[in-house]
């Protein structure tokens, strides 16, 4: 692949204004660039909490969302491009009821932490319940409902992980 990022500082945003990939300049304060924030922050606490090794099955699954939120994130700075798909939520919701059918039923509420990986799968969690709402005031009904939903799961998801 060809370099494309020849410049990183590019000084474009220093007015409050940045661009989309297809050259629109839109306002920092735009709901779709706040969702790309969202997006950005919650794979980089997947991330983290993946280099405190969650385990195999854990593992797997987000190594496969990392890519799609990297992909979701793309998608934003190209409007009308297609974002998540049904089978993106699918095969979260397997994932997830997967992952739980071999734990107990939960019987109360579940403090956050207790270990760093938890904490982290946790603060994960949060981050993804706020870029869901920040999907559903970013994206029109069609986009809003696929990526809403597999936000939902992943939300759920990392519950389930942090339990696991």
């Amino acid at each position: 692949m060809p370099d494309r990022l020849t410049r990183i500082v590019t000084r474009g945003g220093d007015g409050g204004e940045t661009s989309l990939a297809d050259g629109a300049r839109v306002p920092k304060t735009d709901p779709r660039i706040a969702l790309m924030g969202e997006i950005d922050e919650l794979n980089s606490w997947i991330g983290v909490a993946l280099a405190h090794d969650p385990g195999a099955a854990v593992r797997d699954v987000l190594n496969l969302v990392q890519h799609d939120l990297f992909d979701f994130g793309g998608a934003l700075a190209f409007p009308g491009a297609p974002i998540l798909t049904s089978a993106h939520v699918a095969r979260l919701d397997a994932a997830a009821q997967a992952l739980n059918a071999g734990l107990p039923p939960l019987k109360e509420f579940i403090l956050p932490g207790g270990a760093p990986l938890l904490g982290f799968l946790h603060v994960a969690r949060t981050v993804c319940r706020r870029a869901e709402r920040g999907a559903v005031a970013a994206l029109g009904p069609d986009t809003r409902k696929s990526a809403g939903a597999y936000l939902n799961r992943l939300s759920y998801f990392l519950f389930i992980a942090a339990r696991a």
